[in-house]
């Protein structure tokens, strides 16, 4: 990678990354291209964190070759029968939620997609631009896993106290991880909570200034269920930001939606409108022709109580 904006960390990351995987190698070129200063300090910054965690830089690349291979073997059994491998919980939970060693994978190499993927890249910078700069008040998020989402809101918005649940307790040890790191010195009350969202009978109707879920609708038999009990413990002006995605076949993802239309019904069905939507068609492909062909679409919405 001849890049002169990288750093060290970035460049061995990168060059292991290509070396196991060549075909990789032009898509990862391109991304780290158009990633802007910014970016790249805080990808830096994120890559020193997990050398400081013991996580050196071939670790890191087995974790994104985890998710980038996954993706692969995920695809093409979608392209052959036309829906995804799993669609019960129970099918995934021992082998990817409650497996510590797949997990960390995991989870250290979707943080990785937040900055190599364009569309996830995308995301986290849509959720920059509309969290919330100088509101007070309770923050909630529902599976952070590996906690960068959290652990950004913490950094960039003024909420008064923070909460994450999370079903996996890797993720939840990642993400104290992460926030004690990045809020070393700082006094920002947060607490995190290994249990099922749906099973935390002690969230209060009305109780939340924001809510944050990503990437966890596609993860789950019942959708609305999770939205609806989001439109009940959020306040009636509450920030809630939520992503998911259409034809996006991995390990875990049991809930099928197969276009953005789809998703904008669930929302209205359980109560919910949207303020401002990003829509992701697949890399190189229009939203259409990505529905038409069944290739993957992210999206990502602020969503208001109706």
């Amino acid at each position: 990678m001849i890049d002169s904006r990288l750093t060290e960390n970035i460049r061995r990351f990168a060059d292991i990354v290509v070396e196991q995987n060549h075909v990789h190698g032009p898509f990862m070129k391109d991304t780290l291209a158009n990633l802007s200063s910014d970016e790249i300090r805080h990808l830096d910054a994120y890559i020193d964190f997990c050398i400081k965690k013991g996580y050196d830089t071939e670790y890191l690349a087995k974790s994104y070759r985890t998710i980038v291979m996954g993706t692969v073997h995920e695809q093409i059994y979608f392209r052959k029968h036309g829906r995804y491998r799993h669609s019960t919980f129970a099918e995934v939970a021992s082998d990817v939620y409650f497996n510590a060693e797949y997990m960390s994978h995991y989870m250290y190499g979707l943080a990785l997609t937040s900055y190599f993927w364009p569309n996830h890249l995308a995301m986290l910078n849509f959720f920059k631009k509309t969290l919330p700069q100088n509101s007070s008040g309770r923050y909630l998020e529902v599976g952070p896993g590996h906690g960068y989402y959290l652990m950004t809101a913490m950094l960039q918005s003024r909420y008064g106290a923070f909460l994450g649940v999370d079903i996996s307790e890797t993720s939840v040890a990642m993400t104290k991880d992460l926030i004690n790191h990045f809020m070393a010195g700082q006094t920002i009350p947060f607490e995190l909570r290994c249990l099922d969202f749906l099973a935390a009978t002690d969230l209060q109707p009305k109780s939340f200034d924001a809510v944050v879920m990503g990437e966890v609708l596609e993860h789950v038999e019942q959708p609305q269920l999770f939205l609806r009990r989001i439109r009940d413990i959020a306040k009636d002006d509450a920030y809630i930001y939520i992503t998911t995605c259409v034809n996006a076949p991995e390990i875990d993802h049991i809930y099928l939606f197969k276009s953005p239309e789809e998703v904008m019904r669930l929302f209205a069905s359980c109560g919910l409108g949207v303020r401002e939507q990003l829509i992701c068609p697949y890399a190189g492909k229009t939203l259409q022709e990505s529905i038409d062909r069944q290739l993957a679409v992210n999206m990502a919405y602020v969503i208001k109580k109706i």
